[in-house]
């Protein structure tokens, strides 16, 4: 039996601001935003060419102390072609980071230990880590 993690919940103040931030600035694909009545509001939004979804909402999601999601990461082939493209878009990245060694030789020195890191709007801290290749 397969087990796939497909959504992520996380939490934010501002829906809009964060949707904006996600799709606009990130990339992401918007899949939808809908109400659930008068105080439930679903945004579900999904990274290119992944198979897990985040979703930021109120009233129909777990409740979470905006900002406090730390750790969530994607998978990049190029880190530099990545931040480059997050620098274009306005996210606050850094620099690319060298974190430990290659488990096992690599055409590429920066692959599987090749980081960035950002945050969004409320503080959720993301990592991109750069792997051309799987074992």
């Amino acid at each position: 039996m397969n087990w796939t993690l497909e959504v992520v919940i996380v939490p934010v103040t501002d829906i809009d601001r964060a949707k904006s931030f996600y799709a606009d600035q990130l990339g992401f694909n918007l899949d939808h935003d809908a109400m659930l009545g008068d105080d439930a509001r679903i945004v579900q939004l999904t990274p290119a060419g992944s198979g897990c979804s985040i979703v930021i909402g109120k009233g129909a999601v777990p409740e979470m102390p905006p900002g406090s999601l730390k750790g969530l990461q994607l998978v990049v082939p190029d880190i530099h072609k990545a931040r480059a493209e997050l620098v274009e878009r306005g996210v606050d990245v850094s620099e690319v980071q060298v974190l430990g060694e290659n488990p096992r030789p690599v055409d590429d020195p920066l692959d599987n230990v090749g980081f960035v890191f950002f945050s969004d709007p409320d503080g959720n801290g993301w990592a991109v880590q750069q792997i051309s290749s799987r074992a």
